[in-house]
């Protein structure tokens, strides 16, 4: 192989390396952000906070997000981008009750799997969404009343009972974000230091059933 060809692929392979260091490097910090801002809040986390809390050195948080605005923004982008992801299962072609069921399963699943992000979400709506505010009201509300019209197809065909599509989203939200965000609440009632598998599955299918049935759905 010539001498060329060699130091190419040598160089394409350290490229792919150095990327896959990259994404590994800004999930940790993403993640550990996520973490640090649902209990600290904006103001009260720290680089250094995030730094130690992601096992990287504090420069790196600068070199990939420059500074904690930043990276506090993107958390949030990150947050509403796996939120919005679950929406995918509601197409005009598919079974309302799958696919309602699947949504709500996989919302469900990223309360369970991802609280830190549900709190951070919130509490920046809480503090009128300053940062998040724009794509509220362009990518959500589009992706919104896209979803809401395939609801409304479901409706007009007869597939399911008539309800308000669009809050029928914020309903689905209430319901399933309410186990992150109020999670200290839910352990208290129960009188439950944490909730289970069993705890968790108990939930979902709850209210899986109730949304169901309130669209008229098996």
């Amino acid at each position: 192989m010539p001498h060329a060809t060699r130091s190419l692929l040598v160089s394409e392979r350290d490229d792919a390396a150095k990327g896959q260091i990259r994404l590994a490097n800004e999930s940790a910090i993403l993640r550990a952000a996520e973490q640090v801002f649902a209990r600290a809040g904006f103001g009260g986390a720290t680089m250094a906070d995030i730094a130690e809390t992601a096992g990287l050195p504090k420069a790196n948080l600068h070199y990939y997000f420059g500074n904690k605005r930043d990276l506090y923004a993107a958390v949030l982008n990150s947050v509403l981008r796996d939120w919005l992801d679950p929406t995918d299962a509601l197409r005009a072609e598919a079974d309302p009750t799958q696919a309602l069921t699947t949504y709500i399963r996989l919302k469900m699943d990223l309360a369970r799997m991802r609280p830190d992000a549900s709190r951070v979400f919130a509490n920046e709506l809480l503090h009128g969404a300053p940062v998040v505010g724009e794509a509220l009201r362009h990518e959500l509300h589009d992706l919104v009343r896209h979803k809401a019209a395939v609801i409304d197809g479901w409706i007009a065909a007869g597939k399911m009972a008539s309800v308000d599509s669009v809050h029928l989203f914020f309903t689905i939200w209430a319901a399933t974000q309410t186990y992150a965000d109020f999670d200290v609440q839910i352990r208290a009632v129960l009188g439950k230091e944490e909730l289970d598998d069993e705890d968790r599955q108990r939930a979902t299918e709850h209210v899986v059933s109730l949304i169901l049935r309130g669209c008229g759905l098996a």
